[in-house]
């Protein structure tokens, strides 16, 4: 009986091939595993193969704040996704409160030159009613004569001389014919330069209702610190139709 050794059968040429890519890809796959998170990177998932991308997922860890200027996807209204820049809304919150800042100095600006205009008015009126008394006490509280002939006796007073007095006197003919109760029933404007309330009259003395020295000294003092003078009053009374 003969005896024949057994010899194995070589495995083929794609045998070979098919075993060493077995082990390069269960090499591949221990060294991703070991890698974990800093292998896959945040983009892992979006290479992976078809299937692939629920597991890898598991290896990804989320950072817990985008760096400074990194858009971040959010989920607007619409179930869509957007970039958000952090950067960006720090920008805007800051703009937002740079300008609520501009318009409040603005405001505080606006009321300061307002409170400066009040000021000034009130000054000025100050003004004419100390002039009135300084008048007042230099020509004595009680005036003799006609309301024209006490107007013609305090032109000087005022720095003006007789020739302003025709211009006076057709001025305040117009408006009330020097009577010193003469009252505007439509305006409320009262006495002799129609003073418009007739009140004001009052920086000039206590009396403004029926004294018209005290009437008179302060419709000159109106005048003047308004035109200048009787004539230049007269001009925009005839003008405009009131002074």
């Amino acid at each position: 009986m003969s005896r024949h050794r057994h010899v194995p059968s070589r495995p083929s040429r794609g045998t070979l091939y098919a075993a060493a890519g077995t082990l390069a890809t269960a090499s591949v796959a221990a060294a991703v595993i070991a890698a974990g998170p800093t292998l896959l990177g945040p983009s892992a998932s979006d290479h992976a193969p078809f299937g692939a991308s629920a597991d890898l997922s598991l290896a990804r860890h989320p950072r817990v704040a985008p760096a400074i200027g990194e858009p971040q996807q959010v989920i607007q209204g619409d179930g869509q996704s957007r970039p958000e820049n952090p950067a960006l809304i720090v920008r805007q919150a800051m703009n937002k409160r740079l300008a609520a800042h501009l318009l409040a100095v603005k405001h505080a600006a606006a009321a300061r030159r307002a409170a400066e205009v009040a000021a000034r008015r009130a000054a000025e009126q100050a003004r004419t009613a100390a002039e009135g008394r300084r008048q007042a006490a230099a020509q004595g509280t009680a005036m003799s004569g006609t309301p024209q002939q006490i107007a013609m006796a305090m032109l000087a007073s005022y720095g003006w001389s007789s020739s302003e007095f025709s211009c006076l006197n057709s001025l305040w003919e117009q408006e009330s014919g020097w009577n010193p109760y003469a009252s505007n029933p439509s305006s409320g404007a009262y006495g002799i330069p129609q003073a418009l309330p007739g009140s004001k009259m009052a920086s000039a003395g206590p009396d403004w209702q029926n004294d018209p020295a005290t009437q008179i000294r302060w419709g000159l003092g109106y005048i003047k610190g308004t035109y200048g003078s009787p004539c230049a009053a007269l001009s925009h009374e005839s003008s405009a139709g009131w002074y």
